[in-house]
């Protein structure tokens, strides 16, 4: 639906790719092949393009590496660390193929370490470096997509308080989210209320209404029972 109809609703489609583990991504790449009789990667190239386009193939490929300590450690992060450094930062115009590659591959435990190895250096985080680096969209979606590996719960809870933010609530975006939240929504929730002192259910009967607020109310309750 982000790419039905007029343009294409880029936000939705970063919430919905960005973020996600490998099986994730391979799961949502043959549950579309089997309804639409399309590549997703196919569509995401032909909606797409610059750096948001670069992003999303990029983390369409599934190439999260699994964790492992004896190659994934400290020595490698500063090596990891100053690459990322190379590509954006240390060098005129940014690689953002070469950003989005570490951030992709490096699995979360790791990619934290990165994180670490870069602000021991370079006196800021990987966010800042990709705020300095990239703009509009395509930073938005690139600090997500850190974001969801960095600290997955705050993100989420961050995304779901901004489906509703401003004039009118985006309902496609918010479903989504209560969706794709579903196994991490009990956490979730509690981030929720340290950002913005309600419960997830509270924004959901304050910004929606009818059957369409049941139905949220009810996802919401079968990831946390005892929510309300």
């Amino acid at each position: 639906m982000a790419t039905k109809g007029m343009g294409t609703n880029e936000k939705l489609l970063w919430s919905v790719i960005c973020g996600r583990s490998n099986e994730e991504i391979e799961l949502l790449k043959k549950v579309y092949f089997k309804k639409y009789n399309k590549d997703l990667s196919i569509l995401v190239a032909s909606e797409l393009s610059g750096v948001l386009k670069k992003l999303h193939l990029a983390c369409l490929q599934g190439m999260e590496e699994t964790y492992d300590p004896t190659y994934h450690n400290e020595s490698k992060a500063v090596e990891d660390a100053d690459e990322f450094y190379a590509a954006g930062e240390g060098k005129w115009g940014t690689d953002e193929a070469a950003l989005f590659d570490i951030i992709c591959k490096a699995p979360p435990k790791y990619l934290q370490m990165i994180d670490d190895a870069y602000v021991a250096k370079r006196n800021h985080n990987l966010e800042r470096a990709l705020e300095k680096e990239l703009s509009g969209k395509g930073k938005k979606a690139a600090i997500f997509h850190l974001n969801m590996k960095l600290n997955p719960y705050k993100t989420a809870a961050e995304h779901i308080k901004s489906t509703c933010a401003g004039i009118g609530t985006d309902e496609l975006g918010l479903s989504c989210a209560i969706l794709r939240y579903q196994h991490i929504l009990p956490r979730v929730m509690v981030e929720h209320v340290n950002i913005s002192s309600k419960t997830v259910e509270d924004r959901v009967v304050s910004e929606t209404s009818g059957y369409y607020r049941k139905l949220l109310v009810q996802m919401i309750k079968v990831a946390w029972p005892d929510a309300s």
